[in-house]
């Protein structure tokens, strides 16, 4: 990042008060009229974080091999996989959060499918909107859900290839 553009990033997020003092823009979060881009955003560092947690069950030396595999399993192809996996466990409300980011607009990359995109963002979005909430419980229950949905597929798919 060029400084220029870290400087713009600076002076438009970080504002002063009266007392020199970093303000804050809001005070409290409505997940509801949060964009559900940034939810997804929220809930992508949380899953990220937690499969890098659930690796260390199964290796605690490789780091490369715990990044190149937690980076996998994060992949919108496998999030897609996990989603349609947990999707009976979800209430109502959550699927209207999962449809809410999975419609919003966005540009898929090159690895995925375009749905598989839409699927994981609005995948991710669900688990940011329980984060924010602090639903933590509820949480850590779909994320081991999608973790054991993804396990059991990659084991699936890479025993079809032999």
């Amino acid at each position: 990042m060029k400084f220029d553009h870290f400087k713009y990033l600076i002076d438009s997020m970080f504002l002063p008060d009266e007392n020199g003092k970093v303000q804050k823009r809001y005070s409290g979060m409505d997940v509801r009229t949060i964009n559900p881009l940034v939810l997804a955003y929220i809930g992508d560092a949380y899953f990220h974080l937690f499969v890098r947690g659930k690796l260390l069950a199964y290796e605690q030396n490789k780091v490369q091999v715990l990044n190149q595999f937690s980076a996998q399993i994060v992949s919108a192809v496998w999030q897609a996989k996990a989603y349609r996996g947990i999707e009976t466990m979800l209430t109502e409300e959550e699927k209207m959060i999962f449809k809410r980011a999975r419609n919003a607009k966005s540009h898929a990359p090159r690895a995925a499918s375009v749905a598989e995109y839409h699927m994981s963002t609005g995948f991710e979005a669900l688990l940011g909107t329980l984060y924010l909430k602090e639903s933590y419980d509820r949480l850590y229950e779909l994320a081991e859900a999608s973790f054991e949905v993804i396990s059991e597929a990659m084991m699936t798919h890479v025993s079809s290839k032999k």
